[in-house]
């Protein structure tokens, strides 16, 4: 059930980036489109963050600690372009405009997702 929480969470800030962030998209021709839309592009963010974030977080350890941990919004500003290439290689209605849309984008996302993993604690984070 966590699984599902945390995925519409994630569902939910990416609808909430692509309202705020000019540059980040999703047309869908009907709400039902939209919504089918960020669900797939929320999980393969998610997937693309559970299974890079942790093997460039080792590899880039230096530039973490160089740069006091700044280099972590650049890693997900990266991680939300390379989410785009694969949603539109799957034929998903999402767009990232370039660089810059995914840096701010990355960052909405992530306030987003806290602040609604505040508001609805997962069931794990209970116990």
């Amino acid at each position: 059930m966590g699984f599902l929480i945390r995925l519409a969470a994630t569902a939910i800030a990416l609808w909430i980036t692509t309202l705020i962030v000019p540059g980040v998209e999703v047309t869908g021709r009907t709400g039902y489109d939209t919504a089918f839309t960020l669900l797939v592009v929320a999980l393969i963010f998610g997937l693309v963050n559970a299974v890079l974030k942790p093997v460039i977080r080792v590899v880039g350890c230096v530039f973490y600690l160089l740069t006091l941990g700044l280099f972590a919004l650049v890693v997900n500003a990266l991680l939300f372009l390379l989410t785009d290439r694969i949603a539109r290689a799957l034929d998903l209605p999402f767009q990232v405009d370039g660089f810059w849309a995914a840096f701010w984008g990355a960052i909405v996302m992530a306030v987003v997702t806290w602040l609604i993993s505040v508001a609805v604690p997962d069931s794990a984070d209970r116990r």
